[in-house]
């Protein structure tokens, strides 16, 4: 009876420790797959490299073209240019070169007319203050300029023009009866201004104009 109790607790021992080593040998197992697993995953991400976010080098909308900055700023010199010389004969008095003193084109009547002045003020001197405006407000870095306000002020002032030319050219055809050159260049120059403005602000809206440059730059072959 002893003997058989030996027997059953050694074969008990036998089998606990044959477990214990099946157990041991299964954790093992499960150990060495996770940490298989965990250094495939290590070794995968290296090989993808760090994780990069892809931005898109595109160029920003931007509003009008340099043409037509360059475009309004040559009218807008030139009008001032032709402003400059009217003011200059007004106040001395001084005849218009190139220009007829009879007939339908007689610069002499219309600039010494009631209707060169409004409010007190002579024409000429006002034309002057709108195209010194205009330099200033047509010329490319103003129309680069990122404030509302100026494209706005751009805009209210051809309206502005446009308004006054109309009035003027009325007064020289049904009061005057006689037209001035120099004066119908400069409303043809104020004219094309404004359609340049209105085109501008109908094609790109109020937003700063593109870069200009004297060379473009070259494109790669």
């Amino acid at each position: 009876m002893t003997a058989s109790k030996s027997s059953r607790a050694r074969n008990a021992r036998a089998a606990a420790q044959a477990g214990a080593r099946s157990g041991a040998a299964r954790n093992g197992a499960s150990g060495g797959t996770a940490t298989r697993d965990r250094d495939q995953a290590r070794n995968g991400a290296a090989a993808r490299g760090p994780r990069t976010i892809e931005v898109r080098d595109e160029p920003a909308e931007r509003g009008p073209a340099p043409w037509l900055q360059i475009a309004t700023f040559v009218l807008a010199l030139a009008g001032l240019g032709v402003s400059i010389y009217l003011t200059i004969a007004h106040f001395t008095e001084s005849a218009l070169a190139g220009c007829s003193e009879s007939g339908l084109v007689n610069c002499t009547k219309v600039t010494t007319s009631p209707e060169s002045y409004v409010f007190g003020i002579p024409v000429a001197v006002l034309g002057l203050a709108f195209f010194v405006f205009a330099v200033a407000i047509m010329s490319p870095w103003a129309w680069r300029a990122s404030r509302r306000e100026i494209h706005l002020a751009r805009i209210a002032s051809l309206v502005v023009g446009i308004g006054f030319v109309l009035y003027l050219v009325y007064a020289e055809l049904f009061t005057i009866g006689s037209i001035c050159l120099y004066c119908t260049s400069v409303h043809v120059i104020t004219f094309l201004l404004f359609v340049l403005t209105a085109f501008a602000a109908a094609a790109w809206g109020l937003k700063p104009g593109a870069p200009w440059k004297l060379v473009p730059d070259r494109q790669p072959e």
